[in-house]
């Protein structure tokens, strides 16, 4: 199939646009809604918010993952094409992390998650969404609920565009973030996230990890890309140690494919 053709199915695929249908909710009770304004992207954004079984019985603070596209992320009824499952995923793994979601922007999407624009597609309006994430998001939740506020204790991820912004975001604030779960990025999107790799500062790169994974039944540039990227890192410096990349073997471009990696994801976060 023509790449190009391609991508522009997948992008279809990830959710430019929610169809809720008429699936059962299947959100656990842990798992709880809020609406925010979000000034930096002139709307109002829909958050998510999971919190661990053990949350009301301890006064404890925890680690906190912010993830993309959220629509897709705990309740089928709101997924474009199943969900990653996440709440029954960490309760069963008994895992202290609460995760926020965020909703993605549906017509918008594109705009919100890509760093620099595209010459077909547009976008390119990242730092705006990322500063909504760092500067509003982030001390509500802060102010809201137990968490461990400093860097090594807050984790960013997504896939496809939602990984794409997820490495964009560890890069470009790694005071902000220290680790990143980067599923089937759209490294594809613009060129210009190589110069950005090897722009950034090694300085600033000591204490990140960054988890990639993408599906060899992807588009044919998936896992080359993430390859190469991964390569720049550790031509700045980075160890291996630090990038924990795989590719998966007939993986796939979809929901249940990042379901299936988010468990020794999530455990890599809080283990790693």
């Amino acid at each position: 199939m023509n790449s190009n053709i391609l991508r522009i199915l997948l992008i279809l695929s990830l959710g430019l646009v929610s169809f809720p249908g008429k699936a059962q909710h299947t959100a656990t009770q842990n798992v709880s809604t809020f609406l925010l304004e979000a000034p930096q992207l002139d709307t109002i954004k829909k958050i998510w918010v999971y919190l661990p079984l053990s949350y009301k019985a301890n006064n404890e603070s925890y680690p906190v993952l912010y993830l993309q596209d959220a629509q897709n992320l705990f309740d089928k009824s709101t997924s474009y094409s199943g969900e990653w499952r996440v709440d029954e995923i960490l309760d069963s793994l008994k895992l202290d992390l609460i995760v926020i979601g965020i909703e993605h922007g549906n017509e918008k999407r594109i705009d919100e998650l890509t760093p620099f624009p595209h010459h077909k597609y547009h976008g390119g309006n990242a730092n705006s969404y990322l500063n909504f994430l760092t500067q509003t998001l982030k001390p509500k939740i802060d102010s809201t609920y137990r968490t461990k506020i400093d860097s090594k204790n807050t984790f960013v991820g997504g896939s496809s565009l939602g990984g794409l912004f997820s490495y964009y975001a560890l890069l470009k604030q790694p005071d902000i973030f220290s680790k990143a779960l980067v599923f089937s990025p759209s490294f594809w999107f613009s060129d210009e996230i190589k110069p950005f790799t090897d722009n950034t500062e090694l300085s600033k790169l000591k204490q990140i990890a960054i988890y990639f994974r993408a599906g060899e039944a992807e588009d044919e540039t998936m896992v080359p890309l993430m390859k190469e990227i991964k390569e720049r890192l550790i031509n700045k410096g980075l160890t291996q140690d630090q990038l924990n990349t795989r590719s998966i073997p007939n993986g796939q471009h979809n929901e249940m494919a990042w379901s299936k990696l988010f468990p020794d994801a999530a455990l890599w976060l809080i283990k790693h």
